[in-house]
């Protein structure tokens, strides 16, 4: 059994202690992708709690078991993970949580009053959350009380109402005190605890008890804060993608349209079947609501979108050739993003030849790159004209916004003309690999 502490100095070497492993453990724990997503959700289902409670319980009580064994004193954080399980997941959680890091107290060290004094705090800080209107109110619980307490005195006095920081802080405090009592009634050999007779080394005690609940708070809200940071990027990014996308997909349905209205007349077996075609590209489109597709699914739709080019302009004017490597096929890209390309091929580089001519696509994987031309021997693009593609029109500019919003530095777009002798749009992007728990938008890039 571990006797109450009783020299200054070994006490206020504990305390620290105490700080520091709790600190470290909160750090560690955190890095665990399981324990985030079950951290980051209120409403958790049974088996997330169970989860959530391992990951509190597991760690501490293996420290409970090294202070009852090795008697380092300020490895015993029973109380306060006991009160962050309660505070955070709720009574069951709590409950569990005081269960796991009590039990090495009560079978190995015979402490019998551990388990009972588990379940009062699990109980009255689950109590505290559920009466707690604000679940925000819980992340925003700092070590630092002195500032809440000024805070709420200077706010109190112009609004009347509870400061939920100042009661959580109260609730620690309490139970703390309601240990050392019990530990001095009951005995040191029924229950742990740290007590001193100078009143100064009590008050920082108690005090400890309240910054190492805090402490994890704060660092798991960090964690929190960044992830919510994360989403909000990724939703800004999504929403900017869609803008983008929107951009291309009326002008296509414009064009694709003209197609159509000018056969309607003379040629309707035509116009129906470009009809056709247009319907598939559209059902495609309705069903694939991810901004990354194998290459494979975006040729299909390409092959659509020349089919319908085909009969606009005529089977002996305009031809299309496709040079990919299997290899590459199953390489993930962004949605849409070779049909301006082509497009731009058929309409300002073939479009205005009077002989038609021929748009090819190439695609290579190599060293974890995907490498795409779109080439055309269409009349090509003027030299004072090429640097002002990028920035001008819907198609290149169009593309090569999206590629800078997806890839950043990673990759490249650049467009080769000579005028009377066509042009070359290559694009370079890395190499994707899509995860099923990752956002569409955050595919893992393979580093070379």
């Amino acid at each position: 059994m571990q006797a109450p502490l009783s020299g200054s100095t070994t006490i206020l070497l504990t305390l620290l202690i105490k700080l520091g492993v709790i600190a470290s453990l909160a750090s560690i724990i955190v890095r665990f992708g399981r324990f985030k997503r079950a951290l980051f959700v209120e409403q958790r289902s049974p088996g997330q709690k169970l989860e959530f409670a391992l990951f509190l319980g597991v760690p501490f009580a293996l420290c409970v078991l090294a202070r009852v064994i090795a008697g380092y004193r300020g490895l015993d954080l029973s109380l306060e993970i006991t009160v962050l399980g309660g505070l955070l997941g709720g009574a069951i959680v709590g409950l569990v949580v005081g269960l796991l890091v009590s039990l090495p107290a009560v079978l190995l060290g015979h402490e019998v009053l551990a388990l009972l004094m588990a379940v009062i705090y699990a109980l009255v800080a689950g109590l505290a959350r559920w009466l707690c209107p604000d679940k925000e109110s819980i992340w925003q619980f700092s070590p630092f009380i002195d500032l809440s307490l000024y805070r709420s005195i200077k706010l109190r006095f112009r609004q009347p109402a509870l400061d939920w920081q100042v009661l959580f802080a109260l609730m620690c405090v309490v139970l703390e005190m309601m240990r050392i009592d019990a530990g001095h009634m009951a005995g040191s050999r029924n229950l742990f605890y740290l007590s001193s007779p100078k009143f100064w080394i009590q008050v920082l005690i108690i005090l400890t008890t309240v910054v190492a609940v805090g402490i994890p708070i704060k660092i798991w809200n960090s964690a929190r804060i960044e992830r919510k940071l994360e989403d909000q990027h990724r939703m800004l990014l999504e929403a900017r993608m869609d803008a983008l996308i929107s951009q291309i997909n009326p002008h296509f349905l414009f064009n694709t349209l003209n197609t159509i209205s000018s056969l309607i007349r003379h040629d309707p077996d035509t116009a129906r079947s470009v009809l056709l075609k247009l319907s598939r590209i559209l059902r495609r489109r309705l069903k694939v609501q991810a901004h990354f597709v194998p290459l494979k699914e975006e040729l299909e739709f390409i092959d659509d979108f020349v089919g319908i080019e085909v009969v606009r302009f005529g089977r002996d004017k305009l031809h299309f050739v496709k040079q990919v490597e299997p290899q590459a096929e199953s390489v993930m890209i962004p949605s849409m993003i070779l049909q301006p390309l082509v497009e731009n091929a058929i309409r300002h580089g073939l479009a205005h030849k009077i002989e038609g001519g021929t748009i090819t696509l190439r695609a290579t994987r190599k060293r974890h790159r995907l490498k795409i031309d779109v080439s055309d021997d269409g009349v090509g693009i003027a030299e004072d004209k090429l640097k002002a593609i990028y920035a001008s029109g819907i198609g290149i500019s169009n593309v090569n916004e999206r590629l800078r919003v997806l890839f950043g530095d990673q990759c490249s777009l650049q467009v080769e003309s000579r005028m009377g002798a066509g042009t070359s749009v290559s694009v370079v992007i890395p190499e994707l690999v899509v995860r099923e728990y990752e956002s569409p938008m955050e595919p893992a890039r393979i580093s070379d």
